[in-house]
């Protein structure tokens, strides 16, 4: 099992309040609230002690937040752009503001994340969060949102655009 994997896991095993404790985070910087810092610390510094291939710090507290902001259950192979376009195929302002994700910069992605996984979950669809952790850790290279952009617009099986 990866690092990514063993955070992912780990942050599944959260109970309800420490969950709550990571919802009052979002939007803020890790160093902002000794709780938050100590139940961060708690997840990612044993991953951290086993070597390098752990998330960046700031990919994982992003992670943290997301995924306690909408704990959709983990499923390999759901990555965000497809799931984001399986729910509302044809609407063009989905398209604009997947679009305008696409443009931020990491530190300033947050938000637009949250509008993404609300419309997930009011699918009641899954999401690779191993996936979507890795693709933020490289998120400053071009090559992964291209291929983001071409997931979301991707044909469908019958040769149609979704």
């Amino acid at each position: 099992m990866s690092s990514t994997e063993d955070y992912i896991c780990a942050l599944t095993d959260l109970k309800t309040g420490e969950l709550g404790l990571l919802r009052t985070h979002a939007g803020k910087g890790l160093d902002e609230s000794v709780d938050g810092f100590d139940l961060f610390s708690g997840l990612w510094w044993p991953l951290r002690e086993k070597g390098p291939g752990a998330p960046r710090r700031s990919v994982a507290w992003l992670i943290a937040k997301l995924y306690a902001f909408r704990p959709i259950p983990q499923s390999k192979g759901d990555t965000l752009p497809r799931q984001l376009r399986s729910c509302k195929p044809n609407d063009e302002r989905l398209r604009q503001k997947f679009d305008e994700m696409l443009s931020l910069p990491l530190d300033q992605i947050e938000s637009a994340l949250q509008w993404a996984l609300d419309e997930i979950a009011s699918k009641d669809l899954k999401l690779d969060w191993v996936e979507l952790t890795n693709k933020l850790s490289i998120w400053d290279r071009e090559s992964t949102r291209i291929e983001w952009a071409e997931q979301f617009l991707e044909i469908n099986e019958r040769g149609q655009s979704c």
